[in-house]
């Protein structure tokens, strides 16, 4: 059963076949609640008749199955039907810097099994896309699936991306990315949609649907050997014209030294508030951290200094974060990335900027809170991409028609 075309939304055809009225029935059902057709007539308004037809396309395409049976009112039991998050599955890859991990997840965007290996991303796409597609069917064979279970392919990479076509545009730290056909690279391996998206708003996908899936305005910021924001807006990730929105870390720190910054330019907030800027810090010290890991062990086992420098980095980036909270007013803003594992001195040192600098009808019932999803929010946020592409009413409809059809 096929959901849609390969390659990217922009060039995903639109449906074609009429609708038949399942896919808005399967929204209603996504809650994984399970009901009856004579329940599912009562809260539609529809005909009995109609349910019955679509939950019937539903039950044959796989997405809906049996959940047990409603108390009798005389005669047999009615049936209760809920989605079958287990109908299909969805890959989800978090390329960084300096690491891969993929999850196969279930329609519901939990992991079914996952793989995370040491990679370099200046190995190019070849080499590091190679890696994603064999690592997909070495997931299928161990979790007893098939490339036909599959119904895309959501990848997170470490840079600018246009979500439109998947391709990287200008990646400062991805050599041999810049403009690469990303999804058309995959679909060779695998004959379904990939899309494409940067790491960080992946990871604002994943956090918002784990843990927080009501609030409707949300930042999500990351802050490891690279810093970028996620924006959660009106419930919906926010990308803005070309998928450019929340590049955070190219934005001018206040009162910055001026640092050159990978991007040409000096004092933005990634030259100087980043986990390389951290280390570089600590050195003029004498304190030696050769990664973003070794920072967090000085923090946890106690050391001052380097709690001190993590503490300044948050001051610098809630420098930063203070103009976006009066600019776009969320309700949660979640730190994320290797360096919130530090304990509270980076969450410190940015409530210390933010709540003072910010005026206080933003701030009033604003959380500044730590992510939870951990290592797994980009897996879960490139899966939680996909499905929401895939297990749209229209497409639903357009594969129910195609299998009616063959």
């Amino acid at each position: 059963m096929c959901f849609t075309s390969k390659v990217s939304i922009a060039q995903s055809p639109q449906p074609t076949a009429p609708p038949n009225g399942a896919g808005e029935l399967l929204q209603l059902l996504r809650d994984q609640t399970p009901r009856t057709r004579a329940e599912l007539a009562k809260l539609t308004g529809l005909a009995r008749s109609t349910v019955g037809a679509r939950v019937d396309a539903l039950l044959a395409s796989g997405l809906l199955a049996p959940s047990g049976e409603a108390a009798s009112t005389g005669g047999r039991p009615p049936v209760r039907f809920a989605f079958n998050p287990e109908a299909r599955v969805v890959v989800g890859a978090d390329l960084g810097a300096t690491h891969g991990r993929i999850a196969l997840t279930d329609l519901t965007g939990r992991p079914l099994c996952e793989i995370g290996e040491d990679l370099e991303i200046t190995d190019g796409p070849e080499v590091v896309l190679d890696w994603v597609t064999s690592t997909t069917s070495k997931m299928l064979d161990l979790t007893g699936r098939t490339a036909a279970d599959l119904i895309g392919v959501g990848i997170g990479l470490p840079g600018p991306v246009e979500h439109s076509s998947g391709r990287p545009m200008r990646p400062p730290i991805m050599p041999g990315w810049d403009g690469y056909d990303v999804p058309a690279h995959v679909s060779r391996v695998f004959d379904v949609p990939v899309l494409v998206d940067n790491d960080v708003n992946i990871m604002a996908l994943g956090e918002h649907a784990v843990a927080h899936p009501d609030v409707e305005h949300l930042l999500f910021v990351k802050v490891a050997t690279g810093i970028g924001a996620g924006i959660i807006s009106g419930g919906r990730l926010h990308r803005g014209a070309v998928g450019a929105a929340g590049d955070l870390g190219h934005v001018a720190a206040p009162h910055a030294p001026e640092v050159l910054c990978s991007c040409g330019n000096l004092g933005c907030l990634e030259a100087v508030a980043s986990g390389p800027a951290i280390t570089r810090a600590l050195a003029e010290i004498g304190i030696t951290a050769g990664s973003n890991a070794d920072i967090v062990d000085l923090v946890r086992g106690g050391n001052i200094p380097a709690a001190h420098a993590v503490r300044q980095a948050g001051r610098t980036i809630g420098e930063v974060l203070a103009t976006c909270v009066s600019l776009l007013n969320p309700s949660v803003i979640v730190i994320g990335g290797s360096l919130a594992q530090a304990g509270e001195s980076l969450i410190a040192g940015v409530r210390e900027v933010v709540y003072g600098r910010s005026l206080p009808l933003a701030t009033s019932n604003l959380q500044i809170v730590a992510a939870t999803t951990g290592v797994q929010a980009g897996v879960i946020g490139a899966a939680t991409m996909v499905i929401q592409h895939a297990l749209t009413a229209d497409r639903v409809d357009l594969a129910i028609a195609s299998q009616s059809a063959s």
